[in-house]
């Protein structure tokens, strides 16, 4: 008999992360009868890992690591595949007291070279004395790490052949490191986030508590990646501290076979499941008609969506395509956060769904205000409800001279609390441009709040401005993937210097039409109704498939693709004259 994944329902009472360090909470946790499940591709349950045995392999692991004598908080850098090994080293290092570092899979099979230069970078980042890597992934650690002083590398089983040491453990203590949590590198290249034990577990007690409500007999299931702050600290973290039962699919395997998310929610009743808006849609778009009926999602109580900016049309045909297997549009929790606070700073009500607030496009450009739409046939730009703040964070919005805002007025959001970050690993240059003497966090993110709720529009730097106007890169997304011909995910939106010093606006739109008249046309018919919605002339570039970069963690990236147009264009050109974006 194959085995069986861990139960829902546990034998010990529920604490909702009410501990001092994640070693504590493991502790806990081995208590109960819940754990973690690993599903491949096809679905299949490939291995279980309860909180129990975790522990007793990650202290027995812990023992060998400690048996290498490195300095306490010495960094160990972990390539983070979805799989058991990484748990296992993640909270080997707590026992020990050494600071794990996720590190990513490569996004794509094809950039071998790319990643490595990117592993590279980090490994130089983080100086880390071991470095661990799933056997598929190890010549890549090899090639990434030759020159550097690490003590100890290698895929798991390597480690196995590492004396334990005969002391006690001292596992990581409240005031100590709990890990460096890479940025996405969005907008900048990653920085190594610094966040104690203290701080996230101050921030997965918010989550549990005040987020998602943890209860008796909820199940999460995720495909995220254990080095993005969502699929870390939401998603492996929170289940651990709040004892609850998790199903894990590997990224890439979501990628290729996105229904099996749903498969799994369905098979086990999960209850909790988060996914940037992209996943929604993909996941939908891969569904064969009268397929969704095959499902059961009605224990989904909470379908958390974040990471990027929030648009409504694709969660909704999500919860429309998914009603006949019971899903419910109530469900989905939008929800705000980053790196630098852990991972959440708010979340909208449970049950309330997605809320939107319509404002008035042209107050916006002009003003920067969210004037409430009067007209409904006047344009209009939503933005959604991303909720309130989780308790002990502090808000301010600050316009570009640094002076708090009113409300509906849109400025930078600056946040303070308990789950902001210490700093950035060895970059005090960097630290000190997002972190003020006094805690405050300058997120770089654009927003306005009403009343206590939070709506965001986009990132600082990916602001357009033309002739004094503001435009959201996202509205002009939106218009392309309007276009029957363009998917969403397929364009990406940024603004480059002119030779006026104003921006010009491009959209780079991948296509899937050869034919040069069909080519064209599509072209003018953006540029038209950017025209005729926006007011601003836009560059239409048409790329092939699969050529718009994304960060380590999957999300498009506007910076990168403004990089790369800006290195092949001469962009003080209004129109491009026959040359394509290397994007």
């Amino acid at each position: 008999m194959g085995a069986q994944a861990t139960p829902t329902e546990n034998t010990i009472p529920l604490r909702r992360a009410d501990f001092a360090t994640l070693a504590e909470a493991l502790d806990y946790a081995a208590l109960g009868q819940t754990g973690c499940n690993f599903y491949n591709g096809r679905g299949e349950l490939y291995e279980v890992l309860t909180y129990a045995d975790l522990r007793d392999q990650a202290i027995v692991l812990a023992h060998r690591l400690a048996g290498l004598d490195l300095p306490r908080e010495s960094r160990v850098a972990l390539i983070a595949e979805t799989t058991p090994d990484f748990i296992r080293f993640f909270f080997a290092c707590q026992y020990a007291g050494l600071v794990p570092v996720p590190l990513p899979i490569p996004f794509s099979l094809g950039s071998h070279q790319a990643y490595v230069r990117q592993l590279r970078t980090m490994l130089q980042s983080c100086r880390p004395s071991i470095a661990m890597a799933p056997e598929n992934f190890v010549s890549f650690l090899t090639e990434a790490a030759e020159g550097l002083d690490i003590d100890y590398f290698g895929a798991p089983e390597d480690f196995e052949r590492l004396a334990p040491a005969e002391t006690a453990l001292r596992p990581l203590q409240s005031d100590e490191l709990a890990y460096l949590q890479y940025t996405s590198g969005s907008t900048r290249f990653p920085r190594g986030v610094m966040i104690r034990q203290a701080t996230v577990m101050d921030n997965l007690a918010g989550i549990a508590q005040y987020g998602v409500c943890l209860r008796p007999g909820d199940r999460a299931v995720s495909w995220l990646p254990f080095y993005h702050d969502m699929g870390l600290v939401g998603l492996m973290l929170t289940p651990v501290a709040s004892q609850v039962s998790a199903d894990y699919l590997g990224t890439r395997e979501f990628a290729m076979r996105p229904r099996q998310w749903l498969a799994l929610m369905s098979k086990n009743k999960a209850t909790i499941s988060f996914g940037p808006p992209f996943g929604y849609e993909l996941c939908m778009r891969r569904l064969r008609p009268g397929e969704a009926a095959k499902f059961d999602l009605s224990a989904w109580r909470v379908a958390g969506v974040g990471a990027e900016m929030i648009r409504t049309e694709s969660l909704r045909g999500f919860a429309r395509a998914l009603a006949p297997a019971g899903f419910r549009e109530e469900a989905f929790l939008p929800c705000y956060g980053m790196a630098e606070c852990s991972l959440a700073v708010t979340f909208a009500p449970l049950e309330q769904g997605l809320k939107v607030d319509r404002v008035d496009r042209e107050v916006l450009a002009v003003k920067g205000e969210a004037a409430p739409v009067e007209d409904p046939d006047q344009p209009f730009n939503e933005f959604v409800d991303c909720g309130r703040l989780l308790p002990g964070f502090e808000l301010k919005v600050l316009d570009g001279e640094g002076n708090e805002v009113s409300e509906r007025t849109i400025g930078t959001i600056h946040l303070r609390g308990p789950s902001v970050m210490s700093g950035y690993f060895e970059d005090a240059e960097m630290t000190s441009q997002v972190l003020s003497s006094d805690g405050w966090l300058n997120t770089g993110d654009l927003g306005y709040f009403v009343g206590d709720r939070l709506f965001l529009t986009g990132r600082q730097k990916d602001l357009i401005i033309v002739n004094g106007r503001n435009i959201w890169p996202q509205d002009l997304e939106y218009l392309a993937h309007q276009q029957p011909e363009v998917r969403p995910g397929d364009a990406l939106a940024f603004g480059v210097p002119g030779s006026d010093g104003s921006d010009l606006t491009v959209l780079v739109v991948q296509c899937r039409e050869t034919d040069e008249a069909k080519r064209a046309d599509l072209k003018k018919r953006i540029r038209s109704r950017v025209q005729s919605e926006i007011g601003v002339d836009c560059i239409v570039e048409l790329v092939p498939l699969h050529t718009l970069p994304r960060t380590s963690s999957g999300k498009l990236s506007r910076s990168k693709a403004q990089q790369n147009y800006i290195a092949s264009h001469d962009f003080t050109h209004r129109e491009s004259r026959g040359r394509r974006a290397a994007v």
